[in-house]
């Protein structure tokens, strides 16, 4: 089953953003599992949408690079996440 997250930051920057994509995915190649990644500003920070092919994926990308990225960088996110039934 995919999975869907929301990342909301408020105050963040597109520099943080980009500290941390470049960490961890050099060269802007997906992760394995990764489906789907979009990032862009909002009116009171930064948002990151994902679709992955399962909470599995998210949770190896997550233990092996995203977390160690984030605590460098200083930021703490708390993902929605969401069962996908349909993409287009």
């Amino acid at each position: 089953m995919a999975i869907g997250l929301i990342i909301d930051r408020p105050g963040g920057t597109q520099a943080q953003y980009d500290q941390v994509h470049n960490e961890v995915t050099p060269d802007n190649r997906r992760p394995p599992g990764l489906l789907y990644h979009a990032a862009g500003p909002i009116p009171n920070g930064w948002r990151v949408v994902e679709i992955w092919e399962s909470q599995e994926a998210i949770d190896r990308f997550f233990e092996t690079k995203l977390s160690a990225a984030l605590q460098r960088a200083n930021i703490s996110v708390q993902p929605d996440r969401f069962e996908v039934v349909n993409t287009m």
